[in-house]
């Protein structure tokens, strides 16, 4: 949560460079507070634990906040049972008619189709479409980063020679403060996917920013300029069992994969493995809803107020 503290005093201007989040009393006086209204369209297989591990990720945030589990109309989950959809999953059409102040879709495990072949995906560009204009900040994670690219930008994604699978070192790319403040310059993420984003295309975008990047992994966060779009190319969110869980799947299917890089010590698969992210994904979950708290209008009807955004200029790598 933010402190508050008087405008004048030496520690606020000071407070504010180390990009620790400060209001002054003005600020502080006009705030109202609700719970945030944060769907979560999960297009993953494993919906019961892609639950948990987002729950786990928003759930470190001190704001009160109200998660809303969306399903599709034009696609049925083969792996989560209907009774469990039924009871705590509902469809897009009721969410719109409350509203929501953030928004986080899932990655899913279609990558090898066309965006066009998939079966939810004349649904999920309604959604898309429909969140650009009504919500604060719309999180899009792995396969939904790359959909975002593809739908709102005409980014392409290329197949990769195998699969990139492990944890990867990043750095920062751009100072954006609100999602970035806290977290480490060099940090380790997870990533499993089979295709990836040119740099190169989302760099000759004006819109998009990388703000997290990584030599050997590639982008992992894009903002666009009002950082309604947030994509997250990796798994923050990720477990410490979930590369493991991946992998050893990937195996039985007969899978030519090599082991994930960086994740197992001394790739003894027998060992713990490595859960090096935690705490800024953590720390990254907390400033994307504190951005959301600190930039949606209390009514949730009229979107967002548009006098708050700390965007620095870009800085070398």
């Amino acid at each position: 949560m933010p402190i508050k503290l008087p405008k004048d005093i030496p520690a606020f201007k000071i407070l504010q460079e180390k990009n620790v989040f400060v209001m002054d009393e003005k600020r502080a006086k006009s705030q109202e507070i609700r719970p945030l209204r944060i769907g979560i369209v999960n297009l993953m297989p494993t919906k019961e634990e892609t639950e948990t591990q987002i729950f786990r990720m928003i759930g470190g945030s001190p704001i009160q906040l109200e998660p809303v589990l969306i399903k599709m109309k034009t696609y049925e989950s083969k792996n989560t049972s209907k009774s469990h959809m039924d009871k705590f999953y509902v469809y897009f059409d009721e969410v719109k008619k409350k509203g929501l102040d953030g928004l986080i879709i899932t990655g899913a495990s279609v990558e090898h189709l066309k965006f066009e072949d998939v079966a939810y995906w004349k649904e999920l560009i309604d959604i898309m479409d429909w969140a650009k204009e009504n919500i604060t900040s719309t999180l899009f994670i792995c396969w939904a980063a790359q959909a975002c690219l593809y739908h709102f930008y005409g980014i392409k994604k290329y197949k990769l020679p195998e699969k990139k699978i492990g944890i990867f070192k990043h750095h920062h790319a751009n100072n954006f403060q609100d999602l970035l403040r806290g977290i480490d310059d060099e940090l380790w993420i997870p990533h499993a996917r089979y295709t990836e984003n040119k740099r190169e295309d989302i760099l000759k975008t004006n819109d998009l920013k990388i703000i997290i990047d990584s030599k050997e992994a590639g982008p992992h966060l894009i903002i666009n300029d009002n950082a309604s779009f947030v994509l997250a190319i990796g798994h923050f969110e990720y477990d410490r069992h979930t590369l493991d869980y991946e992998y050893k799947r990937d195996l039985k299917k007969g899978f030519n994969i090599k082991i994930p890089k960086n994740y197992y010590v001394n790739n003894d698969l027998k060992k713990l493995p490595k859960l090096a992210w935690r705490a800024n994904a953590g720390v990254f979950y907390r400033n994307w809803i504190n951005f959301i708290y600190q930039t949606t209008n209390y009514d949730i009807k009229k979107y967002r107020m548009k006098n708050y955004l700390h965007v620095a200029k870009q800085k070398s790598i």
